[in-house]
């Protein structure tokens, strides 16, 4: 039981499970009647929270749809934030970063299914890395303003991310960028699926 006591294990524990919390069901089932897992790519994110529920309310899509993004950003920064208060290391921060994204992606509460972790990405790295952050989120409107695919875009605005922070960073207050690679490894991991669409053509617009 003393593992458990373990400030910074129940930083991880409460980061998997608030991580895990599918934002983007509950608010299409709830505002909008449909299960978005089981409808287009069957992806807990905001993008097929958008498509499905546009096909019979526009309008409620794009309100469910910034309101899906926004909760998925805040779940992964609460805990950081939290932590933050109780004086954590940047190690621990990190983990807890990590563990948000893979939370979002393989959900407890959905049997390990979940979303492509972007936003929830783009929360925990505003909160660690505000600058590369940002600088992502400029390439990634300005790619979904002109390309108007979401997986390119959101895919282009982590690589943008990534690049920044090597040139900005100097090792993210840990030794090494370690822990932005493994996040955007699983984020580009989840996202093989909406690749290989690409590829044939197939991946459609927003």
């Amino acid at each position: 039981m003393d593992f458990f006591l373990n400030p910074n294990i129940q930083f991880y524990i409460l980061a998997y499970l608030i991580g895990s919390i599918p934002f983007g069901l509950i608010l299409a089932k709830k505002f909008a009647g449909v299960d978005v897992s089981a409808s287009g790519s069957k992806s807990i994110g905001a993008t097929n929270v958008l498509r499905v529920v546009k096909q019979t309310n526009p309008a409620l899509a794009k309100k469910l749809g910034i309101a899906t993004v926004i909760l998925d950003a805040v779940k992964g920064l609460i805990v950081i934030v939290a932590a933050m208060v109780a004086g954590m290391s940047h190690e621990v921060l990190w983990a807890i970063a990590v563990l948000s994204v893979l939370g979002h992606c393989y959900s407890v509460y959905l049997v390990f299914e979940g979303g492509k972790g972007v936003a929830t990405g783009l929360g925990v790295f505003l909160i660690l890395i505000p600058i590369p952050t940002l600088i992502g989120a400029v390439v990634w409107g300005f790619c979904a303003k002109v390309l108007k695919i979401s997986s390119v875009s959101s895919l282009l605005g982590l690589l943008a991310v990534v690049a920044a922070t090597i040139v900005l960073e100097n090792g993210v207050g840990v030794d090494s960028n370690a822990p932005v690679y493994i996040i955007t490894f699983i984020i580009f991991y989840k996202h093989i699926p909406n690749i290989v669409r690409l590829f044939k053509g197939d991946e459609g617009k927003v």
